[in-house]
């Protein structure tokens, strides 16, 4: 823990160049790269895979030099540092820290804003200079500490390793902290796990994300990279990858969040097992079925449209015919046929369509229907988009309804405005189960000959809220 309060501040020891440093690697060996653990940066997602957006972005790099990748998982910017100080990594990726001595940052390429967060019922503080308490700052902005110090000399401010932005966030919705500084992109995300959290008001400037990495290499490496940064930004990648995991965010207002959180306690309970049971015959994560089924009906087994649809997954009665559904007012029938059908969807998808956007088709398709989709990604690819991509393709649905594109299309007129936000309102609440309910099968990530993950500490690396706390120090890490 480093605690920064008036007299009681303690400083990091400058860095001192590498007095030996890894070689640049050849094709095929790995690229050494520190990363954070959390939200904004690396984790193991729903489906048991690495994700996050500097561990997308590192990867695509070293893929684009021909290099394999370690990650070395490390809890704060300050240990980043005296670790490529000691020549232990080639970089670090999502780092806010200038002016390290022996150290170089390439471009920047995405900005965090420090934010205080508080529970909405509580008395918020209009401004930095009315705190007086006990401050709890993420890891992922700490060097916003000098300015936090200066325009609230009369707070202590503390920075701990185990928690990140998201944990800081749970334990403010909780009641253990009153304050916590986090990034505003994992706060606006986390307003729909934790809706009785809200920010109260932003600190300072930006912090501008960099990877950084020793002067020593700069002739090899930093013109590497800077070139890779410079060619997605300029392609349209980077915006396209940040979207992939803040575009959909804050599409849940906060009354709909509270209610499917008061629904997951008094509802879902009745219901798990069938989703559960529809995860073993289709293999579905029972999790997604549920947010499917909730979009749909509320889980409400007696839900009916007025278009005929009927039950907790809102089947059609051709639909359930073709399915074996029999009643769709009964919740298993109706759950187990709905999965049939989702899995019958993404087998018919493009095989150019891959995870997790093949996931995002087919719930659109559920929707929509696959007619319509594939409208839709005939349509992206005559305006240049990749109609493989769910970025580019939510961006042309709603065009379905404009008579000058649909009237050129195969199968015509579409809401397709409402299956974007039938899909971005669905991985809302998708999110929402992942971080609060336990999978079936437990998360091990699939080998993978290119990625390889040291956990020097343990962490947990899951992307539900359990597994935002340290495994205890005699755990095994995870490699």
């Amino acid at each position: 823990m480093l605690v920064l309060a008036g007299c009681d501040r303690v400083t990091q020891a400058p860095a001192k160049p590498a007095e030996k440093r890894l070689a640049m690697p050849s094709k095929d060996q790995d690229l050494v790269v520190l990363i954070r653990n959390g939200a904004t940066s690396f984790f193991v997602d729903a489906e048991s895979k690495y994700a996050g957006p500097e561990y997308d972005l590192v990867r695509q790099f070293a893929e684009a030099q021909g290099w394999h990748i370690k990650l070395v998982v490390t809890p704060n910017q300050a240990e980043m540092v005296q670790r490529l100080a000691r020549g232990e990594a080639h970089m670090a990726v999502g780092m806010t820290r200038r002016g390290d001595a022996g150290m170089h940052v390439s471009q920047e390429y995405a900005r965090m804003q420090p934010v205080v967060v508080v529970r909405d019922d509580a008395e918020a503080p209009a401004r930095l200079t009315d705190l007086e308490d006990k401050i709890w700052v993420s890891p992922a902005v700490e060097p916003a500490m000098s300015t936090l110090q200066a325009k609230a000399p009369k707070a202590r401010f503390i920075v701990d390793n185990d928690y990140d932005d998201e944990a800081l966030i749970e334990r403010v919705a909780s009641g253990l902290i009153d304050y916590a500084v986090v990034d505003q992109r994992a706060a606006d995300a986390a307003q729909n796990f934790y809706p009785d959290v809200a920010i109260a008001f932003m600190v300072g400037q930006p912090l501008n994300a960099a990877w950084m990495w020793a002067d020593a290499s700069d002739t090899t490496l930093g013109p590497l990279v800077d070139a890779h940064l410079s060619k997605i930004r300029k392609s349209g990648a980077l915006s396209k990858l940040f979207d992939r995991y803040y575009g959909y965010s804050l599409r849940l207002e906060t009354a709909d969040a509270s209610e499917f959180l008061t629904q997951r306690i008094t509802t879902l309970p009745k219901l798990k097992k069938y989703f559960v049971e529809a995860e073993a015959s289709y293999g579905i994560d029972w999790r997604l079925l549920a947010a499917l089924a909730y979009q749909e009906s509320h889980w409400d087994k007696h839900a009916t449209s007025p278009y005929g649809v009927r039950g907790i997954m809102m089947l059609t009665n051709d639909t359930a015919n073709r399915m074996g559904v029999h009643d769709r007012l009964d919740p298993r029938q109706s759950i187990l046929g709905g999965a049939k059908y989702l899995s019958m969807l993404k087998s018919s998808l493009s095989d150019k369509i891959v995870e997790p956007d093949r996931t995002w088709f087919t719930l659109a398709a559920y929707n929509i229907g696959t007619a319509h989709l594939e409208d839709a990604r005939v349509l992206a690819q005559k305006q240049k988009k990749n109609p493989s991509l769910w970025e580019d393709v939510k961006q042309v649905l709603p065009l379905l309804r404009e008579p000058e594109h649909y009237e050129n299309l195969k199968f015509g007129f579409a809401r397709g405005g409402e299956a974007v936000v039938f899909v971005e309102n669905l991985r809302s609440y998708y999110d929402i189960l992942v971080r609060f309910e336990a999978p079936v099968k437990p998360i091990f990530p699939p080998f993978d000959d290119k990625v390889t993950v040291a956990n020097p500490a343990g962490l947990k690396l899951g992307i539900d809220a359990s597994g935002r706390k340290p495994q205890p120090a005699s755990a095994t890490p995870q490699k």
